[in-house]
């Protein structure tokens, strides 16, 4: 991965992060790691926690941000939420969410899609 790629993927997490805060989330964690993998933002919102993967792209990108979050990530990132909640002993209703951040050709944010419950059957990656 380049320099640059991580810098517009931290970039892209922190502009995820105020776009949850500006809609009503709570931040809980951010960057969760344990041995399964990582969460890049876990939020709250009405009680229902929410384990969000953030995905940012460039101009010129060829598939959607939120195809690359195939089969094998999706259980990664269920074992991972699993671990999460059993370490703070919580039992709240959950759900995984996708935010795809776009970049103009300035790196600046030209749009965010969030999608709700991106495991669903209407989201296989």
């Amino acid at each position: 991965m380049s320099r640059e790629m991580s810098m517009n993927g931290v970039y892209g997490e922190i502009c995820a992060a105020r776009y949850l805060r500006e809609h009503g989330y709570t931040i809980r964690s951010a960057n969760y790691r344990c041995r399964m993998g990582e969460i890049d933002i876990v939020a709250e919102k009405k009680g229902t926690l929410v384990f969000a993967e953030v995905k940012t792209r460039g101009l010129g990108a060829i598939a959607s941000a939120a195809e690359s979050v195939g089969r094998e990530k999706q259980r990664r990132l269920s074992l991972t939420a699993a671990q999460y909640m059993q370490q703070r002993n919580m039992h709240k209703p959950s759900r995984f969410d996708v935010l795809e951040v776009y970049l103009d050709e300035r790196g600046e944010v030209r749009e965010i899609r969030h999608i709700e419950d991106a495991f669903d059957s209407r989201f296989k990656g």
